[in-house]
């Protein structure tokens, strides 16, 4: 049987990865606050630290967990519900009032080359929604009856980080009109924040039934 993943497999994954993307998260609230404070050139260059990030949440992750968790069955347990948890947390942050947005700007000071991909590396590495993905959800659309788990994780990772990496690409071009139309049309910014709560819920519910 062919290691290499079929299209719906994949297909279903991107779309998951889609709606993580979109909703609020520390990686899109650094980078819009970045790219408006200090230009989009600033960060793209943050962009690639978090690029890198996903690099290394890939290795770990097909390097690694397959062997905990076939180790530790367990371990999965504990992981699904521990991402169940914070998915939940992060749909009330949403959907509360006084919620925040991710266009919501912060004041951030210009820093160097340097200085912008290494926060962009380490906000992604300290981000816990990149770690559930690469964690609990990467590893349910494994198949080792298809062959090398190792070939599919890594077709799944290139696979989220292409949807990542291109909707951040779009955020960061648009992210000082996105912002402006937002704050001049204060329903729009509730019904963002709406129906992000509503997909980062549904995937706590989704990821606290499946086995």
């Amino acid at each position: 049987m062919s290691d290499l993943l079929p299209l719906p497999v994949l297909a279903g994954f991107a779309a998951l990865c889609l709606g993580m993307v979109l909703t609020p998260g520390p990686n899109m609230a650094y980078l819009v606050s970045r790219s408006i404070c200090q230009g989009r050139a600033a960060g793209l260059v943050s962009l690639a630290g978090v690029a890198l990030g996903f690099w290394i949440y890939l290795l770990l992750t097909v390097f690694g967990i397959a062997a905990v968790l076939a180790t530790y069955p367990v371990a999965f347990d504990l992981m699904r519900w521990a991402g169940a948890a914070y998915l939940a947390w992060l749909a009330w942050g949403a959907l509360r009032p006084g919620g925040r947005s991710p266009f919501q700007v912060r004041d951030l000071p210009p820093d160097g080359a340097g200085r912008l991909f290494a926060m962009g590396l380490f906000t992604n590495l300290l981000n816990p929604k990149a770690a559930l993905l690469y964690l609990s959800l990467l590893p349910q659309f494994i198949d080792p009856a298809r062959g090398s788990a190792l070939l599919q994780g890594i077709m799944l990772g290139l696979t989220q980080m292409v949807v990542s990496l291109s909707v951040n690409t779009v955020f960061i071009v648009i992210a000082g009109s996105i912002a402006g139309f937002l704050s001049r049309h204060p329903a729009w910014a509730r019904a963002q924040r709406f129906l992000m709560g509503s997909v980062l819920g549904g995937l706590a519910m989704r990821l606290a039934i499946v086995r």
